[in-house]
């Protein structure tokens, strides 16, 4: 069979390689076929898988929009922002932050966001004041409220973009994100796109073999919101496996800069206000819905009949410093047994499998898993696994967890509206099918064939560089020890034959 003449004669139909969305479609008739998925039949046709995820992601954002619009007006009567599950962030801090007041951030007042963020918020919000002073009768936190919901929105339908220009292949994919109830529920909660843009990007430029520029954008990301730091985690251990170190050191050093450089004007002149952020998170008690909060609440239910006696975690509930640093241990073994994987799974994992479980193994040891953080995950699970049956599995979890999330926060001034055990129970389903998720992308690593993205590409399409070089020896020398690969690693790029197999 010859090589296929170009990207879209490779295609993937879902309706074909995903087991559960092929029990879909038989309901309408079966998978589409050969003839309707023909270069003919695709020539001339407007909406193209791209355009129409594009669509789709911007009706989800619409409807997002209409979701939170409840609370724009600030007029938060009888706990209208939990019944109506409509709390932002965004319109709260607008407050909290005195921006409606002028005061700019970390200048006259600390924020308790990474500077990124703390400047966006300042972008948007001294001129939204400004407008206020100039006509009183407009309301200032709407505006403000309205003005960041574009921005972030915005922010959403680009990552959707990196999502398809990743996976050129494999356009339908992004419908996972561009579909989501998660993106919907939680889009303009608070900043966090601000980071997801900046990481999606970053790996993008990765891809482009732009370790520089890739670089700096994932440091700009990890000055909005720490996590796209993360990323540079699962590179380092890549370029170690593909003898591509340099062009680590190459994103490194952009990273460093982008991040120094947004820091160190704050952190020189106001350091009170920059270590706010740090100090905040050292002090902050076990958040809602975390691990450890399911564990204090079970030593609870344990220890009930016992005076004086604590478990475990109700102890540690008691002493943050000790909770620190072990939520810090634990994140660090994980990620250490993830790098060891790295080396050792048959063949190279894929960057965004990595990267994947960096940060779900990095909320599941946290003390802090605000509503919103589910985001972080959402691109790069579409990335690692596009598998729909498992992310729907997760997602219907989430959003379990969104509600009864809700329901507590009602109860917490006064009569409780749901059992205390109702909610640990929906944050129990939640850490355990991030649990799940992680799991089975550890699975497909170490069982590469198991792998749906690898049916469509012969390389990793986010690997840039690291697709140019074969494993480095002693990580050959390494898993044949452990007799884990006992022949020659495979070449890359592959060979001719194997690209015409496919």
């Amino acid at each position: 069979m010859s090589a296929p003449s170009s990207e879209t004669e490779r295609t993937d139909q879902p309706a074909k390689s995903d087991g559960f969305i092929r029990g879909l479609a038989q309901a309408i008739g079966g998978p589409v076929g050969e003839h309707a998925t023909s270069p003919a039949a695709r020539r001339g046709r407007f909406w193209t898988a791209p355009r129409i995820i594009m669509a789709l992601v911007c009706m989800t954002l619409a409807f997002s929009w209409v979701q939170k619009s409840p609370c724009q007006d600030g007029d938060w009567q009888k706990n209208i922002q939990y019944t109506r599950f409509c709390y932002t962030d965004v319109l709260a801090l607008y407050y909290a932050e005195g921006l409606n007041e002028g005061k700019v951030p970390y200048v006259d007042h600390a924020v308790e966001y990474p500077v990124v963020t703390g400047y966006f918020m300042g972008a948007l919000g001294l001129p939204v004041h400004a407008l206020g002073v100039r006509y009183p009768e407009i309301n200032q936190g709407k505006w403000f409220y309205n003005a960041n919901a574009l921005v972030l929105s915005v922010l959403a339908v680009a990552s959707a973009a990196v999502l398809l220009a990743l996976r050129r292949r494999r356009p339908w994919d992004a419908a996972i994100f561009a579909l989501s109830p998660i993106l919907l529920v939680t889009a303009t909660v608070n900043w966090d796109f601000l980071a997801i843009g900046f990481a999606m990007f970053g790996l993008y430029a990765w891809a482009r073999r732009w370790p520089i520029l890739a670089g700096l954008l994932l440091g700009l990301g990890g000055a909005a919101k720490l996590w796209p730091l993360f990323i540079l985690g699962p590179l380092f251990v890549l370029a170690l496996r593909s003898r591509r170190v340099q062009a680590f050191l190459l994103a490194l050093a952009g990273a460093i800069f982008a991040w120094a450089a947004t820091n160190l004007p704050i952190a020189i002149f106001y350091r009170t206000s920059w270590n706010r952020f740090f100090e905040l998170n050292d002090t902050r008690p076990v958040d809602w819905g975390t691990f450890w909060y399911i564990g204090r609440f079970l030593d609870a239910k344990w220890n009930s009949g016992a005076v004086g006696d604590q478990g475990p975690f109700q102890w540690l509930s008691d002493h943050i410093p000790t909770l620190n640093h072990l939520s810090y241990a634990l994140t660090i073994l994980a990620c250490a047994a993830i790098g060891l994987l790295c080396l050792l799974a048959p063949r190279r994992p894929r960057l965004s499998q990595i990267a994947f479980l960096v940060v779900a193994v990095f909320l599941i040891f946290s003390k802090v898993w605000s509503q919103q953080y589910v985001l972080w995950l959402l691109p790069l699970i579409v990335l690692a696994r596009p598998r729909w049956g498992a992310i729907i599995a997760w997602t219907v979890a989430e959003i379990g967890y969104f509600t009864a999330f809700y329901a507590e926060l009602l109860g917490s001034g006064g009569k409780p509206v749901i059992p205390e055990g109702t909610f640990v129970l929906a944050s129990t389903l939640r850490l355990v099918t991030v649990a799940v998720l992680v799991g089975l992308v550890v699975r497909e690593i170490w069982r590469p064939e198991l792998d749906i993205v690898r049916e469509t590409y012969d390389e990793d399409p986010d690997g840039g560089t690291f697709n140019d070089s074969p494993d480095a020896d002693w990580t050959i020398r390494l898993r044949r020890r452990l007799n884990i690969e006992k022949t020659p690693a495979p070449s890359f790029p592959p060979p001719l034959v194997e690209a015409e197999q496919h």
